[in-house]
């Protein structure tokens, strides 16, 4: 017996099939020095000479980020120069698209008494940005406007049957993540959180 099936629900098929995968991944370990111990001005020069540094020099993209990078057909990087640095040493000389869309949310720390390691200014600076403290840069809601915005640039590829990569930040990465949930996109594998980490996301049927 031959079923055959609506115009409709062939056209969805074949639409199903040609959505390519999203995999979004954090950036290597930047060549800054964390052992310093700073107060809240000088947190901010450390942090504006992050924004300037690539990667440390003994850096080396693990093997399963090259194979996701082997299976993209864009790859995308914020204009911040770890993710740029990230996204060169996985794309084998392809092309890059860079677009500040995706770069990190800002860490302005309070003004705290006493000095502490950047790790613990970074801790922080994004406890008391996530509750409102922006001072004159991107707020919480801008950030999340952004991340929508950022999302729509990745699906916008993906779902045109393009596989995507995107080398980026540990903070507005995880943005990213509800506005990919709430359109149906599934996270199918979880490499953490770290240094060169990355999650992938497909279309969920």
């Amino acid at each position: 017996m031959t079923t055959t099936m609506a115009p409709t629900e062939t056209l969805d098929r074949r639409t199903a099939a040609r959505i390519g995968s999203i995999v979004i991944a954090r950036h290597g370990r930047p060549d800054v020095d964390r052992s310093v111990s700073i107060d809240h001005h000088e947190y901010r020069s450390w942090w504006a000479g992050y924004d300037l540094a690539g990667l440390h020099p003994e850096e080396r993209p693990p093997v399963e980020l090259l194979n996701q990078a082997e299976k993209a057909d864009i790859i995308y990087a914020s204009t911040l120069q770890r993710a740029i640095h990230t996204a060169q040493m996985v794309a084998g000389g392809r092309e890059i698209i860079t677009d500040p869309v995706f770069i990190e949310a800002p860490l302005p720390p309070p003004p705290l008494w006493g000095k502490r390691r950047p790790g613990h200014w970074g801790v922080v600076a994004r406890i008391a940005w996530w509750f409102g403290r922006h001072e004159a840069g991107e707020s919480r809601k801008d950030a999340e406007v952004r991340a929508e915005a950022a999302v729509a640039t990745l699906t916008s590829q993906a779902l045109r049957g393009q596989n995507v990569l995107l080398c980026a930040h540990g903070w507005f990465n995880r943005m990213m993540r509800p506005v990919l949930r709430a359109q149906g996109w599934r996270e199918v594998e979880n490499r953490g959180d770290q240094y060169w980490s990355y999650r992938r996301y497909e279309k969920r049927s």
